[in-house]
This record gives C-alpha cells, sequence and structure tokens, in this order.
C-alpha cells in the first residue's frame, strides 16, 4: 500500500505490488528494471483500461456527488489535485528512460506481509465500515451523520482512482506518494470534522440510536488514528524518502 487503499491501495495494494504492477506497465518482464518508462520503447505495456477497483470508487464519487453529499470544496480539491499532477508530472518529475536494475523499494518478506494486513485494514476501516454507515444512516435518518462520514468516504474514492491513474506509465514514481499523501492529508481534516459532528450529537433527536452515535464516534476516531499514523508514521519518513531516492538515483543514471 502506498497509502491508500488504492492499486495506492492503496483502493487495494502494497508498495511491492504496486512497483510489480508499475514494473509490468514500463518493462518486458524484468522485475528488477527500475518503475520509469521509455515512452519510445514499443515493448512498454500501457493500461487502456480503467481497473475494477477503480470502477468501483468512481461509482462511489458519481454517488456521493449526485446526492449532494459532497461539497464544492471536496469536488474542487479533486480537479484540482488532478490538474496538479499532470503539472508535477511535466515539470518536477518526469518519466525517465529504462536505466540499469534496481532493488525494489520494499523487499523484506515479513514487512510486505505487515503491510498486506495494514492495507486490509485500511480497506475496511476506511472505505467499507464508513459506507455501511452511510448507508444505515439513510434508514435511520440521521443526515448529519451521513454529511459528516460522506466526505472522507468521497476523497477516499478520489484518492483510489486517482492512484490507478498514477500507476499508468505515462507517470513516474514520484507521482504514486503524491497522490496518497495529498489525499491522507485532506482527509485528516475531513475525519476531524467528522469526528466534532459526531460529538455534537449529544442532544440531537435525530441522530439515530445512541448505539449509532457511539458507533460513529469510533469510526471517526478510529480512521483519524489510522490515517493520522499512515501519514506521519509510513509516508512521509519510510515511503517517500525511499522513492524519491530510487527516483534520483535514476536520474543520475540517465545523466551519466
Amino acid at each position: 500500500m502506498s497509502g491508500g487503499v488504492g492499486p495506492t491501495c492503496g483502493d487495494i495494494s502494497l508498495p511491492k505490488e504496486e512497483e510489480e504492477q508499475h514494473m509490468k506497465l514500463t518493462s518486458d518482464n524484468d522485475v528488477n528494471k527500475p518503475l520509469h518508462p521509455d515512452n519510445n520503447n514499443k515493448n512498454n505495456k500501457r493500461r487502456t483500461f480503467l481497473s475494477f477497483r477503480q470502477l468501483n470508487a468512481l461509482a462511489i464519487i458519481i454517488v456521493l456527488s449526485a446526492s449532494g453529499m459532497v461539497s464544492l470544496q471536496d469536488f474542487t480539491f479533486l480537479v484540482f489535485s488532478t490538474l496538479y499532477m499532470f503539472v508535477l508530472s511535466k515539470l518536477a518529475f518526469p518519466t525517465l528512460p529504462n536505466t540499469s536494475t534496481a532493488p525494489p523499494i520494499f523487499d523484506s518478506p515479513k514487512l510486505n506481509k505487515l503491510l498486506s494486513l495494514h492495507t486490509l485494514l485500511g480497506a475496511a476501516l476506511g472505505l467499507l465500515l464508513p459506507i455501511l454507515y452511510i448507508f444505515s444512516g439513510i434508514f435511520c435518518g440521521d443526515k448529519q451523520g451521513i454529511r459528516a462520514a460522506a466526505p472522507h468516504v468521497f476523497l477516499l474514492a478520489s484518492q483510489i482512482f486517482m492512484e490507478g491513474l498514477a500507476f499508468s506509465s505515462r507517470f513516474s514514481i514520484p507521482i504514486t506518494v503524491f497522490v496518497p499523501v495529498c489525499y491522507n492529508s485532506m482527509r485528516l481534516f475531513a475525519l476531524m470534522e467528522w469526528l466534532d459532528s459526531e460529538i455534537g450529537k449529544v442532544d440531537v433527536a435525530d441522530g439515530g440510536s445512541m448505539r449509532r452515535v457511539m458507533v460513529g464516534r469510533g469510526l471517526a476516531v478510529a480512521n483519524l488514528a489510522f490515517w493520522g499514523f499512515n501519514l506521519f508514521g509510513f509516508l512521509l519518513p519510510i515511503y517517500m524518502p525511499r522513492v524519491l531516492r530510487r527516483y534520483y538515483s535514476d536520474v543520475f543514471k540517465v545523466k551519466d
């Protein structure tokens, strides 16, 4: 997992799995080649269709947008981050031609197993349970709870979709870090607003049962803790430095 639940988890795959997927797109069945495609190589394989995970994420994005539960701010962020990703890919982190072989970013079997569990937990906690919470809120008439949880789900679905795009052969590996870091940071603010809304339900009559209120608070707190650790404990201090080190190492090799 690159930090989300997209291919990024991301919706869901591990950094190791993501790297292998990117290698398949940009190399000739050589899993040790770097993750930067050669645009002039006719043997490069490009993803021409959206993955099943991306289609599911896109469906969530469309449903939430059509329902009116997504604010203009969140939708604008999706559009801006998409445009900015393309700008970064052209000006700051362009794709590089294939260079010499390089070791994988994560090559420890034990670490990959831990990341696999981390990914499954993130998928269940960040997407599945909040979606169930929203659906149950529709039947309970908990409009406040639905509107509070929807931004997090929308942004996570957007992250999954964007991570899938980032793993096409037209983007270099630093772009696959930009997406989860960018969206993970934005979702922390959405989660804090969700928690604040749930805490404010103490005297709200239309918030459903007290059990639902406690479930909403628990989900908000658990997601805030999980994705806070994901950003500050994994993406920024561990994953990003390794990816940037790999990218600039290949930059120097190309110059030489």
